[in-house]
């Protein structure tokens, strides 16, 4: 997610970097923090943060950091936020323990897209950063790589209940991330002259007795079958109990998983569809792209041929069609906020109509009776609204509000019937889609 809270894009990957490291919290914060703000500064480039974020938002200076961790100090901890407000996306926590808790500085950061670290002069600046990080701030742990692929690998639960993955921590190489620093009590657990002796692009004991390990010169090509060769080498070497075959399968099948999917989504529907994969896992997402290009929905049925047309039945043809546009009016009252596009009664915010109900799971979350009595006749009427606004089409009214129908081109359509069938469930939002029922409309209107 950005600062607003708004979905990336479906192609992007992050690259995550967390840090634990032992820190003299009861200090002058300043002072304690000017090695760790002084390496972000000359190691961030692009992705230096511009804002503060605690109680109050700041312009980014140590001085607006300090002021920040002092306002938001909580009993046992405090924490601010550091962000940027364009260029690079940066989503950055720093919380710092505070006795009785082991005093400690725990960072999380978020850059997006990984791509920012596919030169190896990017990539030797965050090295160093976190080099010098550690040097100050003797780790418990420390790593940096994809957030996609660290999904895959279940990081930092590795397969374990989270009692046991808190109470047990890294105490041994689970798996071995791009950029990693050792603490010193697993170096020596480990082996200090096997973790020395690490096949990887570079190994660096510090003065704490901790290692920083780099598997590959860039963050960025982390899937690449060089980069996994590498990993794997490294991980079997510090697990002598994984076999370097199985291991390398493990991580192709991950970078199979992660493969770049083009979408070729159904033409009708693909305006919808290609929302979707937004709201799946970085892990997940391109199973999600290959999931939707195979999907079809089916074919609306929710019309008939003009010689088939239930003939208007009202007393009152103006009043009905009064009605209709009531109907319409309650779904813009009901949307307007989450759905801005719902004023324009266009076939665009249609799709942006469908998508919000999908997103809410909204047939699924509300008790069904409200839906048949309100949701449906709000939906239909805004669809066939659209289809006389945008198609020329014409309302042909009956009194039970379910028989209306909208004659456009060679074809009578049946707006409430549709709005039934899609307010069914989840997925049929999906399989009955406005967006679709207008594309069709549009394409029989021209023929």
């Amino acid at each position: 997610m950005t600062m607003d809270g708004i979905p990336r894009q479906m192609t992007d990957d992050f690259l995550r970097l967390s840090f634990d490291g032992a820190c003299n919290t009861t200090g002058a914060l300043e002072q304690e923090l000017a090695p760790f703000l002084e390496a972000l500064e000359s190691g961030a480039g692009e992705w230096m943060p511009d804002i503060v974020k605690g109680v109050r938002r700041r312009k980014y200076t140590r001085e607006a950091v300090a002021k920040g961790l002092t306002e938001s100090r909580q009993e046992r901890s405090t924490s601010v936020g550091l962000y940027r407000t364009r260029g690079a996306d940066l989503d950055m926590s720093l919380r710092l323990r505070l006795p009785p808790l082991r005093p400690s500085l725990n960072l999380s950061l978020t850059v997006a897209p990984v791509e920012l670290f596919a030169q190896e002069s990017s990539c030797k600046g965050l090295v160093e950063m976190v080099r010098t990080w550690a040097i100050h701030y003797p780790v418990t742990h420390a790593s940096a790589h994809s957030v996609a692929d660290r999904e895959l690998a279940d990081f930092p639960l590795f397969g374990r209940d989270r009692e046991t993955a808190y109470q047990d921590g890294f105490d041994k190489v689970y798996e071995v991330c791009w950029l990693n620093v050792f603490s010193a009590k697993l170096v020596d657990t480990v082996g200090r002259e096997r973790m020395r002796s690490t096949p990887a692009h570079r190994v660096e004991e510090l003065p704490d007795g901790s290692v920083l390990l780099v598997t590959w010169p860039t963050a960025a090509d982390f899937a690449s079958e060089a980069a996994r060769v590498a990993q794997a080498r490294a991980w079997v070497h510090l697990r002598p109990d994984l076999d370097f075959d199985t291991a390398m399968a493990t991580l192709r099948e991950r970078s199979a998983i992660l493969a770049p999917v083009e979408p070729r989504f159904a033409p009708d529907v693909a305006a919808l569809l290609a929302r979707l994969p937004e709201y799946s896992s970085l892990a997940q997402r391109q199973r999600r792209i290959a999931e939707l290009n195979a999907y079809v929905p089916p074919e609306p049925d929710e019309w008939l041929p003009p010689d088939a047309a239930l003939p208007p039945d009202v007393a009152d043809p103006k009043a009905a069609l009064d009605q209709y546009a009531y109907f319409a009016e309650r779904l813009v009252a009901l949307l307007h906020t989450p759905v801005p596009s719902v004023f324009k009664m266009s076939p665009e915010s249609l799709t942006d109509i469908d998508f919000h109900f999908w997103k809410q799971t909204f047939p699924d979350i509300f008790e069904r009776h409200n839906i048949d009595a309100t949701a449906v006749p709000a939906v239909g009427a805004y669809l066939g609204e659209v289809l006389v606004k945008h198609l020329g089409g014409q309302w042909l009214p009956r009194k039970q509000w379910m028989e209306a129908q909208v004659r456009v081109g060679d074809r009578v359509w049946l707006p409430f019937v549709r709005a039934h069938r899609c307010m069914r469930s989840t997925q049929a939002l999906l399989d009955h889609s406005l967006t679709q029922l207008y594309r069709v409309a549009e394409r029989h209107r021209s023929r």
